[in-house]
């Protein structure tokens, strides 16, 4: 289930926040007028917005916008939830055999669970089965990749097109070192476009597209968790040995929230 991670704008807006105070400390609220110049900011956001242009298609572009939303959200997996789901789906499968579990497929919410169950019904040989199920992840992997990628060269671009900027202020302020009236706005223009370009790639687009490669490497790691229980499943292993199987894949922490959680079952149901 999908919630709001409420840690990537909390994380941006402190970012900010502190920036403003170091300038508040220094200038106090007058300050942040020097940090201001539209100047700096169209070099900055206009040489990004064409050099992704020129780096990718208008179909992958179209998907940024979703891309950068995937990492104000978050998937929470309950992988008690999980195991003790497919314990249920071995005791009846073993009660009652593979094609009694083509009745629980409708209760299941998760596509890439219902696809793996749904194999097993079908008698599809196990190798064959892990190899479907895992071509679906390294597809998943391959979308993920590429959306990752355009905030990975957003944050290539943005420092880049910062320290443009600085070339292009200290340029126009040499050239004008007669008039002594210019030389405050160019070097604005040197200094500000590369703050813009740091602040934009380091505070959003790179620390985004880290949160996305995490997000995708701990949802792969529960599809491997899935197709070995699918796989056990249709084996005809035992529940309990399922069971333990799954288990190693819990972190030290997981595996006692669990055998604490069972322990409170267990007491319930006597």
């Amino acid at each position: 289930m999908k919630k709001i991670d409420v840690l990537t704008p909390i994380g941006v807006i402190i970012g900010f926040l502190f920036v403003g105070f170091a300038i508040m400390t220094n200038e106090g609220l007058s300050g942040f007028a020097s940090f201001v110049d539209p100047s700096s900011f169209f070099i900055v956001t206009g040489g990004l917005i064409a050099a992704m242009l020129v780096s990718f298609s208008f179909k992958e572009l179209k998907h940024m916008g979703g891309v950068m939303r995937e990492a104000f959200r978050d998937e929470d997996y309950d992988i008690h939830g999980l195991i003790r789901t497919f314990i249920k789906l071995s005791e009846k499968a073993r009660r009652e055999g593979l094609l009694a579990l083509e009745a629980e497929v409708e209760d299941i919410e998760d596509p890439f669970i219902r696809k793996g169950v749904l194999l097993a019904v079908d008698g599809i040989e196990p190798d064959v089965m892990t190899d479907i199920m895992e071509a679906e992840i390294i597809a998943l992997e391959e979308r993920h990749r590429k959306g990752k990628s355009l905030l990975d060269k957003a944050g290539e671009y943005a420092p880049a097109w910062g320290m443009i900027g600085t070339l292009i202020g200290l340029v126009l302020m040499l050239k004008n070192l007669n008039d002594p009236s210019t030389l405050g706005p160019n070097m604005a223009i040197a200094l500000l476009t590369t703050l813009y370009g740091s602040l934009l790639a380091n505070l959003v687009f790179i620390p985004m597209a880290s949160k996305l490669a995490m997000r995708t490497e701990k949802e792969v790691f529960m599809k491997q968790i899935i197709i070995e229980a699918v796989v056990g499943i249709q084996s005809g292993q035992n529940p309990r040995i399922l069971e333990e199987k799954l288990k190693v894949f819990m972190s030290q922490d997981d595996l006692m929230k669990y055998e604490e959680k069972e322990l409170e079952e267990a007491t319930y149901e006597a």
